[in-house]
Order: structure tokens, then C-alpha cells, then sequence
């Protein structure tokens, strides 16, 4: 929120908001189309994602009343954020330049990228225990094991995770068992 709040343009706020709480690439996200967006269903379609992939993500309800208050604004037509022309979409580079502005106001220390608030979206959904397999369909990874990176940054998952012993029904004692005679 902090840094969101210091995109100081509605578009690029919008669509990177949209960023985060889908988890697009900024190359999708650019390419978004009014259809796109889903409200009966809740989805977003991604059409042509990295690998010429098509793919759903969710659609939460606060992304889903932030797109619509854009939409009563802007109107857009042919892309959901157009660029300077109407018929070409946003560049990726106008993106990434008022996410750098809104990086230096916000006075956050870690680096922020368009590309971070996917990771973002990845590791906030690990730590509130989405399956990793449900996590690779949304980013659309091919392989498995590249969303598995996440598993290292995600802490509080581990820090959160029971233990088998403190699921046994008794504590293990501590006190050794005397040792049974020996008849022998």
C-alpha cells in the first residue's frame, strides 16, 4: 500500500495494482483488453503470456472495483490501458519508469519492480498456504520447480509450520525409562 499510494498516475497505479493482485508480467498486463476482465466468473484471461500461453487468474473483488472505477474514467476501447495512441497499448518502459518515481517517494529500501510485485503476489499467497501447484497455474510456469523458488523466501510459512512431534498425542519425556531386567 505504501507504495502503491505514491504512483502518482491513475494508469499506472491501476496497472500496477494489477500487477500485484494477479500476479501478471508486466508484458501481460499491458496487453490486457476490456474482455479481459471476467466479473461473472472473477477471472482474468491472459491472452499470449510468456510462451504464447493463454491462461486465467483470479480476479479479486477489490481489483475487480479498482479495473471498473478505471474504466468509468477512462473508457478505454480497444486496450484496457492505452498508450499515448488510443490504438497502441501502454509501453512496458512508461511502466517501469513510474514505478521507479513511485519507488524513490515511497522510501521503501528493498528494490521495487513491476516484476517484484509478482514475486509479491507469489510469496503473499505461499505464506496464507495456496499449494504450490495452484501458485504455478496463476504465475503460468511450465515447470514446477521454478515456482518452487518461492518456498525459499516465503519464512513465515516455515516459521508457522507444525512440527510432527508436537503432534504426537504425549510430550516425549525426558527422563529415561528405567531399563527392563535382564533374566539372561
Amino acid at each position: 500500500m505504501q507504495f502503491l499510494t505514491c504512483v502518482a498516475s491513475i494508469k499506472h497505479r491501476v496497472i500496477l495494482t494489477t500487477c500485484y493482485a494477479a500476479g501478471l508480467r508486466i508484458s501481460e498486463a499491458i496487453c490486457l483488453r476490456p474482455p479481459a476482465v471476467d466479473s461473472k466468473r472473477m477471472v482474468l484471461r491472459v491472452e499470449q503470456g510468456k510462451g504464447q500461453k493463454d491462461r486465467y487468474v483470479m480476479l479479486s473483488p477489490k481489483l475487480l472495483a479498482t479495473l471498473r472505477d478505471w474504466w468509468r474514467m477512462e473508457r478505454p476501447q480497444h486496450w484496457l490501458f492505452p498508450g499515448d495512441k488510443p490504438s497502441q497499448h501502454i509501453s512496458k518502459d512508461a511502466v517501469e519508469q513510474a514505478c521507479q518515481r513511485a519507488h524513490r517517494l515511497c522510501q521503501i529500501p528493498k528494490p521495487i519492480t513491476p516484476h517484484s510485485l509478482r514475486h509479491a503476489f507469489a510469496v503473499h499467497l505461499l505464506e496464507q498456504g495456496t499449494d504450490v501447484r495452484t501458485i504455478q497455474l496463476l504465475l503460468g510456469h511450465r515447470s514446477l520447480a521454478t515456482t518452487a523458488r518461492y518456498l525459499r523466501i516465503a519464512t513465515s510459512k516455515v516459521c508457522f509450520t507444525t512440527s510432527p512431534l508436537d503432534l504426537l498425542p504425549h510430550p516425549v519425556p525426558i527422563e529415561p525409562r528405567p531399563a527392563p531386567p535382564r533374566y539372561f
